[in-house]
């Protein structure tokens, strides 16, 4: 700011550094998208490496514009869906040695059946 004063009857005359009419200058508005911004969510660690991993992927959308986050959300997706089928998935039957009671027809000390003749 200046400390100059314009003389009675004078018209005022705008400085550089003062916006014409008196108002504050405002930034002119910009039409173009801002650009890509971190969203600051904290990721808690499940403990279970796998996943934790498929989370922290999330954080690739960060530095991307918005029309890339669908591939990383959808990787995501993808791996952590594979996550929970893994653990609904049975373990695979370990077979025995040929010629045991299972093989055999034999019954077994578990069997319960009530097949007793008197």
């Amino acid at each position: 700011m200046s400390d100059w004063t314009p003389e009675a009857g004078t018209p005022h005359v705008s400085t550089p550094d003062e916006p014409v009419g008196g108002e504050p200058a405002a930034a002119a508005p910009s039409f173009e998208p801002a650009g890509p911004a971190p969203l600051g969510v904290v990721r808690t660690p499940t403990g279970h490496a796998a996943v934790d991993a498929r989370l922290e992927r999330l954080a690739d959308a960060d530095h991307l514009p918005a029309d890339g986050h669908i591939e990383v959300y959808e990787d995501v997706h993808r791996g952590l869906r594979a996550e929970l089928t893994s653990l609904d998935a049975r373990p695979a039957a370990v077979p025995g040695p040929p010629g045991t009671a299972a093989a055999s027809g034999a019954r077994s000390a578990y069997d319960n059946t009530h097949d007793h003749r008197s």
